[in-house]
């Protein structure tokens, strides 16, 4: 090889390095809003995929492997506190949602982000925040179901979403903390209100079981979600206001891909809502019948 051709190849690799880290400091630094810019686990990408990259591997490899010749952790009461301290950050979130702008200054049909450092701005975007870090601590849900050895639990659907979420957040935070797309993160703060404490119940024991019954109801709330989403998202194709436009890019086909996802989970869990009313008729029926002929079969509900 001649001096030349060494001359070139090293030019042409400095060209490449510098393209790469102009590429980079315009996705991650120029684009990125500099009021959030330098919050914990914000300004680089590379520390939030590095914790989904291992939760992965916890969930889908390590774990499994690790838990395999021991007996499953009971973990009662640190579920109650865990999904307690869940219930808290949702309802902070829920509230801050409405209060910091859906139910007094935003329009619920096109509504930009207040890039401004007002005391009301840096509100909406602390919440913002808040609401990413949050989806980073939901990767517990899998961790606690692995080392649990509740692998029926953890299914495409449970992965999906939590390892969607703090991306989506993480990308929420980072350029655009606040305006039009917040709502989602309302609505799901309060989904998650009535997830988290059903899951607390479930966890302080059988003597709450009779409390429980309303679980399949969760999984309607959540595709109910799914669909307000959608509408709401996609007033933007007929409305201009500031907040980007493509970002429907991600928000409408995600909101049906999640709506198809908790149906299909609804749909074998459940069978038919249809279906369910009838069996459940059916089965109170019979439920009577035993009752008056005075016969008790002592189940405990699982």
């Amino acid at each position: 090889m001649t001096v030349g051709s060494n001359h070139a190849s090293g030019r042409n690799m400095a060209l490449s390095n510098n393209s790469i880290t102009n590429t980079y400091h315009r996705l991650f630094v120029e684009l990125a809003d500099p009021r959030t810019n330098d919050w914990f686990l914000i300004k680089s990408p590379i520390p939030g995929l590095t914790i989904i990259g291992l939760y992965l591997y916890f969930t889908l490899k390590w774990g499994p492997r690790y838990m395999a010749d021991k007996k499953p952790f009971q973990l009662q009461k640190t579920l109650v506190i865990y999904n307690f301290i869940q219930v808290i950050a949702s309802c902070w979130l829920f509230y801050e949602g409405l209060d910091a702008g859906w139910l007094r200054t935003y329009s619920w049909k096109c509504q930009p982000v207040d890039f401004s450092s007002t005391p009301e701005a840096m509100r909406v975007a602390r919440g913002v925040y808040i609401y990413f870090l949050a989806k980073m601590s939901e990767l517990l849900d899998t961790v606690f179901f692995v080392i649990r050895k509740k692998e029926r639990q953890i299914t495409f659907l449970h992965l999906y979403h939590h390892t969607v979420m703090p991306m989506i957040s993480w990308g929420a935070t980072k350029y655009y903390p606040g305006g039009h797309g917040t709502l989602i993160g309302v609505i799901n703060s309060f989904v998650h209100i009535v997830m988290y404490t059903y899951y607390m119940l479930a966890a302080m024991g059988p003597q709450y079981q009779r409390f429980l019954f309303w679980k399949r109801y969760i999984t309607t709330l959540q595709m109910l979600q799914f669909c307000i989403t959608f509408l709401h998202s996609s007033q933007l194709l007929f409305y201009e206001c500031g907040y980007p436009r493509w970002s429907v890019v991600f928000t409408l086909p995600n909101s049906i891909f999640f709506y198809y996802l908790f149906y299909d989970f609804y749909y074998k869990a459940y069978g038919r809502p249809e279906k369910k009313s009838k069996d459940k008729k059916a089965s109170g029926s019979i439920q009577n019948g035993l009752q008056n002929g005075s016969i008790s079969t002592g189940k405990k509900i699982d």
